[in-house]
């Protein structure tokens, strides 16, 4: 990516090529001072035409963008993607032809947690991956969890709010967190991997990043493919203990940025391995799950990993706000021989994303390099604030008689599907295997072992006592219907936990850690 562009500096050279002799105003004429702002004599009033002290006051109050809602804390690098394999049987997208190599940007990222939380907190991550390819930019957008806690768009701002903060105290709540799960039997898949080790990655570098909804690939034949994305960290998948989380957040709040930054600065640039899942077109009407569920994996027995190839990040940002904080991700960038499916939370971040973006950074957030294609842009959209990439003179409307290319495709596109039926509001239709709970069940008793199963159980449990007690017994059924064992293990050790942080009072005498130290308050000032 450019590091400047007409009219603006570098940190070290004009746009011109000459080393400034100091700082300059907006206009580029010579700065007077940035140490002393114009007054009436030393001791006197400030003037309002002091253009430095008002541009430098001016820009300070807008030098933020809005932060994103999930996703807010992040960082991110950039890289180079190289095909290693021959994948063109199942789509004719440039960026995965046998030997193609592109640019990379990636950024990861919590979900919950605001700008200045910290990196360690139990949370699932971002992995939003970008290509910069010759045919435009393809985004990957997805997390280091092959699913998600929904699987349609109208419960995502209620599920997110319900990971925040309560309206009163501005606290989070871990009571709120359990409401909305155990409301929604759909997340128990994704809560059973936040709640294992997984929910606390020892790096951004040692975890596996996913693609997360289903894709769909196209060749050149025009057959098309139903797709999901894994990337494996080539340096091994680490988690942290709570123990180990909690003491980073601590002492390092942004520990896995620091971790990414200072890795790649000394040349250990983190590599991960590109596999697809493919499955027919045609399959995906019978196949067992529900192949757009995002709350489902296809079963590698089923469908097996192909490789593609390999993302090495080996350049850090030259400047975190412009390269990363800017950066627009959205799954509507798709390029040919790519696109979308059925997935009901694809469809609608086909939307969101980009709509965030033009709230966040500005109706024009596809001028700013780091959101800039490689290939030239023909596109009809214009004008608008901060608009910087222009047309010219050239005719702004569809159809016109002066020479600008315009498209008129009609018919069938390559990468669509076929959808027929009343308009309703309901689930997906259940298939053979769906359920909410045979994923996440099958994940605790036969991915996890008994170590893990062990710190699941403590981890659950430990944050029962700030859980009122009748969302507290919708949590122990939740996990009996993951598992039976898990869920009794679960509930007993909640109540040994409950009951003994604060004597004499039983796990259905209170609501929450709080309660019971109001409690215990009570209970003292009586013996008094």
């Amino acid at each position: 990516m450019t590091d400047t562009q007409p009219g603006y500096v570098n940190a070290e050279h004009g746009a011109d090529g000459a080393a400034p002799a100091g700082s300059t105003l907006s206009n580029g004429a010579p700065n007077d001072s940035d140490r002393n702002s114009l007054s009436v004599g030393a001791n006197g009033p400030l003037l309002l035409h002091d253009v430095a002290l008002v541009e430098n006051l001016a820009s300070f109050h807008r030098e933020k963008v809005p932060e994103r809602l999930p996703h807010a804390k992040g960082s991110g690098a950039f890289g180079v993607f190289e095909v290693s394999e021959d994948v063109s049987a199942w789509t004719k997208a440039a960026a995965f032809a046998p030997g193609a190599s592109s640019e990379v940007l990636v950024r990861f990222s919590t979900v919950a947690g605001e700008q200045g939380s910290p990196d360690t907190w139990r949370d699932v991550r971002g992995f939003s991956v970008r290509l910069y390819s010759e045919e435009g930019n393809l985004d990957i957008v997805g997390n280091n969890t092959p699913i998600f806690f929904v699987r349609d768009a109208m419960k995502f701002p209620n599920f997110i709010r319900s990971q925040r903060r309560l309206p009163d105290s501005g606290l989070r709540s871990p009571n709120m967190q359990w409401d909305f799960w155990t409301h929604n039997p759909e997340t128990a898949h994704q809560v059973s991997y936040l709640m294992g080790d997984r929910g606390l990655p020892k790096t951004w570098r040692h975890m596996n990043g996913y693609g997360s909804h289903t894709y769909m690939w196209v060749n050149a034949e025009g057959e098309r493919f139903f797709v999901k994305y894994h990337w494996h960290s080539d340096q091994g998948v680490e988690n942290l203990t709570n123990e180990e989380a909690t003491e980073l957040a601590g002492s390092d709040a942004d520990f896995h940025r620091r971790d990414l930054f200072e890795a790649i600065q000394r040349g250990e640039h983190p590599s991960w391995t590109l596999k697809v899942q493919v499955m027919p077109y045609e399959e995906a009407k019978t196949y067992r799950y529900n192949p757009f569920d995002l709350t489902k994996v296809w079963p590698h027995a089923d469908y097996p990993l192909h490789t593609v190839g390999r993302m090495t990040l080996n350049r850090n940002p030259q400047n975190w706000f412009a390269q990363i904080e800017q950066a627009a991700f959205s799954p509507s960038n798709q390029v040919p021989g790519t696109g979308v499916s059925p997935d009901k939370m694809l469809l609608a971040r086909v939307f969101s994303y980009p709509d965030a973006q033009r709230h966040r950074i500005g109706a024009n957030f596809t001028h700013l390099p780091v959101n800039q294609p490689k290939v030239r842009v023909n596109a009809y959209q214009f004008d608008g604030p901060m608009a910087y990439l222009h047309s010219g003179s050239q005719p702004t409307y569809v159809t016109n008689s002066y020479g600008r290319p315009w498209s008129d495709e009609v018919g069938p596109v390559e990468n669509g599907w076929e959808a027929d039926g009343e308009l309703v509001r309901q689930a997906y239709d259940l298939r053979a295997d769906d359920d909410d709970f045979g994923q996440p069940g099958t994940l605790v008793r036969e991915v996890y072992d008994d170590t893990v199963r062990e710190r699941l159980v403590q981890t659950v449990a430990g944050m029962m006592p700030d859980v009122e007690p009748q969302i507290r017994e919708r949590v122990y059924e939740y996990w009996r219907n993951i598992d039976q064992e898990v869920g009794e293990r679960i509930e007993a050790a909640a109540k040994a936990q409950i009951e003994v942080t604060v004597p004499g009072v039983t796990h259905e005498d209170t609501g929450s850690a709080s309660s019971l130290r109001e409690q215990e308050d009570d209970r003292v000032a009586g013996d008094r």
